[in-house]
């Protein structure tokens, strides 16, 4: 039986752990709009999809230093990936989408030297989406 990543609301900052296949989140009220939470959200449950119990991809089932190729790459496909749902959910907050184009733009410049890095990162969101939208059990 697939099972959900746990989600916490604690501390100040948002992140996925696979070592606890774990979300956690800052409360709700400490975002501006309820659309910049959810943004997060999504970047994380994007993430939680690279557990080796979901779609085991290399940037989550494997721990990373920060920055690496692996790294950026999978921040990467979380961040498209939670642009797919923010579309998918209607959320199309002007900040949210600006905030997210400087976040993948940031992590670009650390793997320029890979042409095939968008087409990768893109099909992988797009995967990753589809196992959220059809599969998790969300």
């Amino acid at each position: 039986m697939l099972r959900a990543p746990e989600l916490v609301h604690t501390g100040s900052s948002a992140y996925y752990r696979a070592d606890l296949d774990q979300i956690t989140m800052p409360e709700k009220r400490l975002f501006a709009s309820a659309e910049q939470y959810f943004g997060v959200l999504y970047h994380e449950i994007c993430h939680s999809t690279g557990h080796p119990s979901r779609l085991n991809r290399v940037g989550v089932s494997e721990p990373q230093q920060f920055a690496n190729g692996f790294y950026a790459k999978e921040e990467l496909i979380a961040e498209m990936g939670a642009g797919y749902l923010n579309n998918f959910t209607g959320i199309l907050d002007q900040n949210l989408l600006e905030n997210s184009a400087a976040y993948i733009q940031n992590w670009l410049n650390e793997l320029r030297n890979d042409r095939h890095l968008l087409i990768e990162a893109a099909s992988k969101a797009q995967k990753a989406v589809d196992y959220i939208l059809m599969e998790a059990p969300f």
